[in-house]
């Protein structure tokens, strides 16, 4: 595979007397992310899907929405603004080197 190939990587790690842990990595153009309310339990949801896999966040335990779902949200909300301000910063600063270099 190339590297400026589009891929999902996913790996799942189990090992006697530990919980299992699971790993996600989407580098494609076909991630969708999408969030509503689950209609028969009343729970919020977030969802990230691609064609390889769907990951699907919600609150804790089926039951109301608590201090630490709201946390939880927050640190989700504050990483993805991250994430929009980091790439937009580079996708300008990579169309200001596609203008002004002349050998791209």
């Amino acid at each position: 595979m190339s590297e400026n190939q589009p891929y999902t990587y996913i790996t799942l790690s189990l090992r006697p007397d530990s919980d299992p842990h699971l790993r996600l990595s989407f580098h494609t153009s076909t991630l969708q992310a999408s969030a509503g309310i689950l209609i028969d339990t009343a729970r919020p949801y977030l969802e990230f899907s691609s064609t390889e896999a769907n990951v699907h966040i919600s609150t804790t335990g089926a039951g109301l929405v608590t201090d630490a779902d709201l946390a939880t949200a927050r640190e989700i909300f504050h990483a993805a603004a991250r994430y929009l301000a980091d790439c937009e910063c580079l996708h300008a600063e990579q169309a200001d080197k596609d203008v002004t270099d002349p050998a791209t």
